[in-house]
């Protein structure tokens, strides 16, 4: 009889040891497998030259992150000149790339029109000995206005600075390696937009490598490529600890997210994208400092780095394009990879395998074809119930501490939770599967998962081929280790479904634990999903760890059943301890504090001013400003678009005005020519000018830059822009309208220090502030004719 069947005959002293065997095997993989996508220990100053060493790199971090740095700023300045002395003194000849550029990705399509920036990239050229390309080492080393970037970016730019020195204290490399310190980022992508458009270096494209950080913390994962990435995985493999997967890829290509990865991606550049994302609840915020760095995350990004410049330095690069999309993902020890021509084939084997499975057990005795349909109906309901109890359980959570509602990602330690809801998604699976093992019998629900793993890897291989590998290689090995064991007994049947358990455990485990950082504990009902699909390959050996709900060689029937709810009482037990741990645990302070979002503007025209607040439900200390639903406020403020926003009446400060001159005024066909400065009066972030909608702009230039003129902020104002960085005279404004009646224009200019606004309140200690772009900003805004 097969094992799938008579594990409950199996007297009882040999059924425990085989399962504690079991589980004893399963633990040691599934701690294999994460532990090998954890980040490797820092490594200290004294390492040699030739090394990527994390202690050298974060004094670099800490001179960085002294400050909050946005573009524009002094403290922006300060980095830029550390930089460029840093690079001399390694012996190479940085520039400073200094230009007006437009936006760059998805962001060119904003609300408030057109973005543009002064930026001032830093560049610098790591000849090669007989190049037969470029590789660009890629970082931005502007912060958001509310934080000092300890990770975002300082991360990513010291870990090129390491890099170079490290390149630089060895042989030269085969081909050419340029170093792109990129500015205005965070402000809207300027910086990476302008050197891929306009600096002579990227020319002739070439292989970008993109450092980045979301967080604090975790691995770095290789999280996004080029199109046809087959060879450049190949590359990525050679780095010491590879931790990627394709169904990353293929889930970051669909979301509305940019880097500077993304300009040059859309420039024709081949490239990869990386960056550590755990500990998220630091992004661009205050708390975002070098103290908050994980340094073997710096480590992490630093080895691969390095591994991989000079792997790619060593390469014919030409080669490089063609190959198709690879499928890949880590395992202890390797990156397995393999083409994406595979992936249906595969998943075609998997289908064949599962219904092979099912004809021969059904031929042997071990299900009937009835019991196999309704297990593989009601196969169905731990899919849909596992994810829709997670994101109750984040909605719960959320109720008793609503402050979590305005958290960017996550909760400062999530751990708890997060293990809190890969032990509700196995409650689930193993209460379906005690509830219906004693009336279908374990081998037809065996069966049926493995159905529903197959069924869903075809699924996958159609809308997300990269993605195809994480339900189509359990299924394939669960269905081949199911048909060997029909023919093998006791301990050789138990041995070879360990086996196809193993490759369910070492392949989706490790997913789980990279994608709940990935979406956070909002959209933890993803992480639920693939931990059920987890279990679902691992029922045959469920059923051995299961006891069965029939007597078994004289146990009681209803003993067996208590035996039998055991394991779901223990897994959900487990949700409740972890879920009180983790409120005990995860409390908010000084240093991890609740995250508030809080705005002024000034309306020059009517004296009037207003507090502004973006949050989704007014937290306490927010609430003695704002009142309300929110509403639109492009009319007042043209640059937020269709954007609501809570507001509540606020004392009006003397600060000047954003000054609009018109330079000259000239006739044109149909209509006039404006030239217009737009200057700010005092130290601002960014600047704004928006035309009323009932003119119409036909051509549109800012700073040099054409504009595309189709833009509509609403509220009663058409064609804007925004520009950040700008310079102390001003941004020249060239507008080709028509007709010849008087213009109206509104413009804004924007600080970051609602602090010193009369009426502000400091917030208490545990009450921070959220890194959004449009925290802490005070707007003043003046309509202009001409």
């Amino acid at each position: 009889m097969s094992p799938m069947r008579d594990a409950a005959l199996i007297r009882p002293a040999r059924r425990g040891f085989a399962a504690l065997a079991v589980l004893a095997v399963l633990a040691l993989a599934g701690f294999a497998a994460v532990r090998s996508i954890l980040p490797p220990p820092a490594i200290p100053a004294s390492a040699p030259a030739d090394e990527f060493s994390a202690q050298r790199a974060f004094s670099e971090v800490r001179t960085i992150a002294a400050a909050p740095h946005p573009a524009g700023s002094a403290a922006n300045d300060r980095v830029r000149e550390h930089l460029v002395e840093t690079l001399r003194g390694l012996g190479l000849s940085p520039e400073v790339q200094d230009t007006v550029s437009t936006q760059g990705g998805q962001l060119s399509a904003s609300a408030g029109g057109t973005g543009l920036a002064r930026v001032r990239n830093v560049v610098t050229l790591i000849p090669g000995s007989a190049s037969t390309g470029r590789i660009f080492l890629v970082a931005h080393y502007d912060s958001a206005q509310t934080g000092p970037g300890g990770n975002d970016d300082a991360a990513g730019t010291s870990t090129v600075l390491e890099t170079a020195r490290a390149l630089t204290s060895g042989g030269r490399l085969r081909n050419d390696v340029v170093l792109v310190l990129t500015d205005a980022e965070e402000a809207c992508l300027c910086g990476a937009e302008a050197f891929v458009r306009q600096h002579p270096l990227a020319r002739d494209g070439g292989v970008v490598l993109n450092l980045e950080a979301r967080g604090s913390s975790g691995p770095a994962i290789m999280f996004e490529t080029s199109t046809g990435n087959a060879n450049l995985v190949g590359a990525y493999a050679h780095a010491p600890y590879p931790v990627g997967t394709s169904f990353a890829v293929e889930i970051y290509r669909r979301l509305p997210n940019d880097t500077d990865f993304t300009s040059f991606r859309e420039a024709g550049f081949l490239g990869l994208n990386s960056a550590y994302i755990d500990g998220a609840a630091v992004y661009h915020a205050p708390t975002d400092t070098p103290e908050a760095m994980d340094r073997d995350s710096l480590q992490h990004h630093g080895s691969n780095a390095l591994a991989v410049t000079r792997e790619l330095g060593g390469r014919d690069l030409s080669t490089l394009r063609g190959g198709g999309d690879a499928t890949y993902f880590p395992v202890p020890g390797l990156l397995v990879r393999y083409p994406g021509a595979l992936v249906w084939p595969l998943a075609g084997l998997a289908l064949i395998a599962v219904v092979a499975l099912g004809w021969l057990a059904r031929r042997k005795g071990r299900l009937t074809g009835r019991r196999l349909a309704l297990a593989g109906a009601l196969g169905l309901a731990p899919i849909a119930v596992a994810p829709v109890l997670a994101q109750l359980y984040w909605t719960v959570l959320t109720l008793i501490r609503p402050e979590y509602a305005a958290l960017p990602i996550d909760p400062y330690r999530p751990g708890l939770y997060r293990i809190a809801v890969i032990a509700l998604a196995v409650a689930v699976v193993v209460c379906w599967f005690a509830l219906l093992r004693r009336k279908l019998g374990a081998a037809a629900l065996a069966v049926a998962g493995l159905g529903w793993l197959a069924v869903l890897g075809v699924v996958l291989a159609a809308a997300v081929p990269g993605g195809a590998y994480l339900a189509t290689l359990p299924a394939l090995a669960g269905a081949l280790a199911g048909i060997a064991a029909l023919y093998l007994r006791d301990g050789a049947a138990t041995a070879v479904i360990t086996v196809g358990a193993l490759v369910a455990v070492v392949i989706l485990l490790p997913t789980v634990v990279m994608l709940f950082p990935a979406l956070g504990m909002g959209l933890g009902a993803a992480g639920a999903f693939l931990t059920v699909l987890m279990m679902l390959a691992l029922l045959p050996v469920v059923d051995l760890i299961h006891p069965s709900a029939e007597p078994v060689q004289g146990l009681p029937a209803a003993r067996a059943r208590r035996r039998g709810a055991l394991p779901t009482l223990v897994a959900s037990l487990a949700v409740l301890a972890c879920t009180a741990a983790g409120l005990v645990v995860d409390r908010f302070d000084a240093k991890h504090p609740a995250l508030t979002q809080l705005m002024y503007a000034l309306d020059a025209d009517t004296g009037t001013a207003e507090w502004l607040s973006a949050e989704t439900d007014t937290q306490k200390w927010t609430s003695q400003y704002v009142a309300g639903d929110p509403k639109p406020v492009a009319g007042i403020l043209p640059a937020f678009g269709a954007e609501e926003l809570r507001t509540g009446p606020a004392q009006a400060a003397t600060l000047p005005v954003p000054n609009l001159t018109l330079v000259s005024d000239t006739a044109a066909a149909g209509g006039r020519v404006l030239t217009l400065r737009l200057a700010p009066q005092r130290t601002v972030r960014f600047v704004t000018l928006h035309v009323a909608a009932g003119t119409e702009v036909s051509a549109a230039t800012v700073g040099g830059r054409p504009l595309p003129v189709t833009t509509s902020a609403g509220g009663g104002w058409g064609f804007g822009f925004v520009f950040h960085a700008p310079p102390a005279e001003g941004v020249e404004v060239v507008l080709t309208v028509r007709g010849t009646g008087p213009v109206k224009l509104r413009a804004m200019d924007a600080s970051d220090n609602v602090t010193e606004m009369p009426g502000f309140h400091a917030r208490p200690s545990g009450v921070g502030v959220l890194g959004s772009h449009s925290s802490e900003m005070v707007a003043v805004a003046k309509t202009y004719s001409f």
